[in-house]
């Protein structure tokens, strides 16, 4: 059967860091009661029936149980791409705004720097050099051909070529390091005409997600000036309970029921948190991801199969809580028969739970407030 599970109620005034809090403690306490043995309670039927005591047969569940936890939708590290200030200078003009789409290539800022003055200046002077230097060398070849020159000479002038064609490039690739475009490069080494100010553009395409400056700032080399991001697909970091991370596994699916989107999960952390005693896992969104956005809180429904102890659907009613454990209460020869369980999930109406019951079991569904009081008088805290 398909199983809604359930949220349990928070107050309002709570923060949503708190409230996550409370939830996650709340389902992880389990995992800290120890270990609790079934405990018998010989009532017959005349206690029974004064009590109001009820009983029902469980529904044995098949199949897979989803599982809800509490998320957000983050952004895969390698999709993002920040933007940096590749020399120091004033940003003359910001042509790009937050949230807004860019392609690969497109300018999204320009800025005016004496330091690239400098290094257009320099790589002029090597380019100039490099000429000569080749002009040179290629003389040199000639005489030594026609046998008017020592090859010490022709030798020489091959290395002095080699060095300052070296470095040319060098200066060269300063200029791209700059951000200057191969032809603003051809143009400056034709004209001699130096540009003052330079085009930054966006290095990927996606969407601008996060800005550092404005117009009139001075920025200094290597300063960050924007966030760009690639939002397909988008993470899911989803809070699991330490006692509930056994029931996930990688590859299982995930569904964002209020957002309508699904994917799987691709990585379960192994560190717990200390504050909440939670385990992060990741789950990927493929489907479904133009209606999530980075940062979003999101519920996240995570598709469990049923293996290890047999999986069983009962009304929420039947399950109480005593010594910081799940109990049932089976019906037996001699009477009651307190059972702890794991709850795998629950909702106002239906828990799932896990517990060995036999076919033709019987729990009960009504009078447990006798059966509990019964319960903390053969076991007390």
């Amino acid at each position: 059967m398909t199983f809604t599970p359930f949220r349990p109620a928070l107050p309002a005034s709570l923060p949503m860091g708190a409230a996550s809090l409370v939830l996650l403690l709340s389902l992880a306490a389990e995992a800290f009661s120890g270990p609790a043995a079934a405990v018998d309670l010989p009532l017959d039927a005349r206690a029974l029936k004064a009590g109001g005591v009820e009983f029902a047969a469980p529904e044995r569940e098949r199949g897979a149980t989803d599982l809800s936890f509490p998320g957000t939708v983050v952004v895969p590290p390698g999709q993002l791409h920040v933007v940096a200030a590749p020399v120091t200078g004033l940003i003359e003009a910001v042509e790009v705004a937050p949230d807004e789409l860019v392609a690969a290539g497109q300018p999204i800022l320009r800025m005016r720097s004496p330091e690239l003055v400098a290094a257009q200046r320099d790589f002029i002077s090597a380019d100039a050099d490099a000429n000569l230097a080749r002009d040179r060398l290629r003389r040199a070849e000639a005489l030594f051909a026609a046998r008017a020159l020592p090859e010490r000479d022709l030798r020489t002038a091959e290395t002095d070529a080699a060095t300052t064609g070296f470095r040319a490039e060098e200066r060269e690739h300063a200029l791209r390091l700059m951000g200057m475009s191969e032809p603003e490069i051809e143009i400056l080494r034709k004209t001699r005409d130096y540009a003052p100010t330079i085009a930054i553009v966006a290095p990927k395409p996606g969407f601008v997600v996060s800005r550092y400056t404005s117009p009139g700032a001075r920025v200094m080399a290597a300063e960050p000036l924007f966030t760009i991001a690639q939002l397909d697909p988008l993470w899911v970091n989803i809070q699991v309970p330490s006692s509930r991370i056994d029931a996930i596994e990688v590859g299982a699916p995930v569904s964002l029921p209020a957002q309508g989107a699904t994917g799987r999960v691709i990585r379960i952390g192994r560190s717990v948190d200390a504050a909440t005693q939670s385990i992060t896992a990741v789950a990927e969104i493929k489907a479904g991801v133009d209606r999530v956005r980075p940062g979003l809180a999101v519920t996240v429904n995570v598709r469990a199969d049923n293996d290890g102890p047999p999986q069983w659907v009962v009304p929420s009613a039947a399950v109480v809580r005593h010594r910081e454990r799940s109990w049932i209460f089976v019906r037996s020869e001699d009477g009651v028969n307190a059972m702890p369980v794991e709850v795998v999930a629950q909702n106002a109406r239906d828990a799932a739970i896990r517990a060995e019951l036999s076919p033709d079991a019987r729990i009960a569904t009504r009078g447990l407030v006798a059966l509990l009081a019964e319960l903390a008088r053969r076991d007390p805290e």
